[in-house]
């Protein structure tokens, strides 16, 4: 193969990794939702709210960056990404419940990925102009805590795709045993529609 070919060929190698690169990311190019569901509501008020030295405490280093300060973590490296075992996906900042696992799908972004949150007020938006971009975020609507975007490129029957971080969240097999910070939210801060529905996922009274 000449010299010619050998350039052509990189030119489009890496022009395919820049387009693939592009459209997985979430702080590159994907733009804010205009879906229905995925309008600003974010009260800046919340039910559980501490300080930040206080969050520090409570909190893992990346579980910090990412809940409270926006952070976001590099691709196919979260622990849930790939995960497919039947259960629900908590808050790390708070054990709210965010997500079933019947929600989830593989999107091909390297981030866990749903097409609806476990009840309607689980998740509030907000509109993020980080990066030079305008994109929605997506926080806990109990603490106000960062979880990732959504986009309109989700499958039915909501057609959004809710990018999370794998560090915001907790996940609880079916069968499996709640954590403290579970336990704590659901008998403290849950709402009915949230205690209802972790009941009726799980089988439980």
């Amino acid at each position: 193969m000449n010299l010619n070919k050998i350039s052509k060929s990189l030119v489009i190698v890496s022009a395919l990794l820049v387009i693939t690169g592009t459209t997985c990311s979430q702080n590159i190019s994907d733009m804010r939702s205009n879906h229905p569901a995925a309008k600003d509501n974010d009260p800046g008020e919340y039910r559980i709210s501490r300080s930040e030295s206080e969050w520090k405490e409570i909190l893992d280093p990346l579980q910090y960056e990412i809940l409270r300060r926006a952070g976001t973590e590099r691709a196919f490296t979260g622990l849930y990404y790939n995960n497919k075992n039947p259960g629900i996906y908590y808050s790390a900042a708070t054990g709210q419940p965010l997500f079933a696992s019947d929600a989830k799908y593989d999107s091909g972004c390297g981030w866990p990925s749903f097409f609806e949150p476990i009840t309607k007020g689980t998740i509030l938006y907000r509109t993020d102009r980080s990066y030079g971009m305008v994109r929605t975020e997506i926080i806990d609507s109990a603490s106000g805590s960062h979880l990732g975007h959504v986009f309109d490129d989700g499958p039915p029957p909501t057609g959004l795709r809710y990018c999370m971080n794998s560090a915001a969240m907790i996940f609880v097999g079916t069968g499996q045993e709640p954590p403290a910070i579970v336990k704590e939210y659901m008998e403290l801060h849950a709402t009915e529609e949230e205690k209802n529905a972790v009941r009726e996922f799980t089988g439980s009274e």
